[in-house]
């Protein structure tokens, strides 16, 4: 059974930087691609960014060019550098391995303007 806990979050101005991490457990870390979504209040929950177990990455384009995902497969951790964040940024971010159904509880993210 996948296990999956985010940290990281907190309440920063725009423009400010977060780091978010989460730690998995459950299954065979290195093999699985990786990806952060958020849900912000009142909307549907979308993907942010994807890591493939080669470190192959994807971004959704609202994103690109101020979020990084990286992973260390020692570790069992997906990490998401956030830049320049915005208070569209604002949401619950959480992680998920790809191909199973598992969430964990999220962390949330406030930016104000």
């Amino acid at each position: 059974q996948v296990q999956l806990v985010e940290s990281g979050g907190g309440l920063v101005p725009a423009g400010g930087s977060l780091s978010l991490s989460c730690a998995a457990s459950g299954s065979d870390f290195s093999i699985n691609a990786m990806g952060w979504y958020r849900q912000a209040p009142g909307k549907q929950r979308e993907l942010v960014a994807t890591i493939t177990k080669g470190g192959s990455t994807y971004y959704v384009n609202s994103v690109k060019g101020r979020f990084t995902i990286s992973r260390d497969n020692a570790k069992n951790t997906v990490y998401l550098q956030m830049n320049s964040l915005k208070p569209e940024d604002t949401a619950v971010y959480y992680c998920k391995m790809l191909g199973f159904f598992a969430w964990g509880q999220g962390t949330q993210v406030t930016v104000s303007s």
